[in-house]
């Protein structure tokens, strides 16, 4: 695997293991020679990621819209940051730059951007692993509506399947390498 985006939080949570798993995570990454490629962010576990990246030599890629570089939380310090217009060409240039992704802790806006991507390979229109980095348990809740969802017959038993789930970098990291489909 060359380059892996990774969705997370612009804030760093309540419970410090958000912050030791991202910088963990951030570190298995460069030691593999896996690009970053982010939502562009300086602040919260997005900005973590990134400066450990950094901090180790490794290549970041950020993509961040305008918007919230007129609000001054564009990382300044990165290999390369892509600024556009929207939130849609946000997600759209991250998945042109990423051979796999991975979500780690965060709200809203790391939703967002994980059920798009998993969307769109549940209409086939990638093939690249889609996976959780579950740290202390943060998307169980979640998790277990997949399941109910499927359960009803709202989500295929496959589609699930092929989220790769892990509470630990290094497991998670080979799992999803290991699912690289080089087009």
């Amino acid at each position: 695997m060359k380059s892996l985006c990774v969705f997370c939080g612009a804030s760093a949570g309540n419970n410090p293991i958000y912050k030791e798993a991202a910088t963990s995570f951030a570190s298995l990454m460069t030691r593999a020679g896996i690009e970053l490629i982010f939502g562009g962010g300086k602040v919260g576990l997005m900005g973590v990621l990134a400066d450990t990246v950094l901090k180790h030599g490794g290549s970041v890629q950020g993509v961040i819209p305008e918007g919230l570089m007129d609000q001054e939380v564009g990382h300044p310090g990165l290999t390369k940051l892509h600024v556009v217009s929207t939130m849609h060409q946000r997600k759209e240039l991250m998945y042109d730059l990423a051979e796999g992704f991975v979500a780690l802790p965060g709200g809203f806006g790391t939703l967002d951007e994980f059920f798009e991507i998993l969307t769109w390979s549940q209409l086939g229109l990638h093939k690249k692993p889609i996976g959780f980095l579950n740290v202390n348990g943060y998307f169980n809740h979640l998790l277990n509506h997949f399941e109910l969802a499927v359960e009803e017959g709202f989500v295929s038993e496959k589609l699930l399947q092929s989220i790769i789930v892990e509470d630990n970098e290094e497991l998670l990291l080979m799992r999803l390498s290991s699912n690289i489909i080089r087009i």
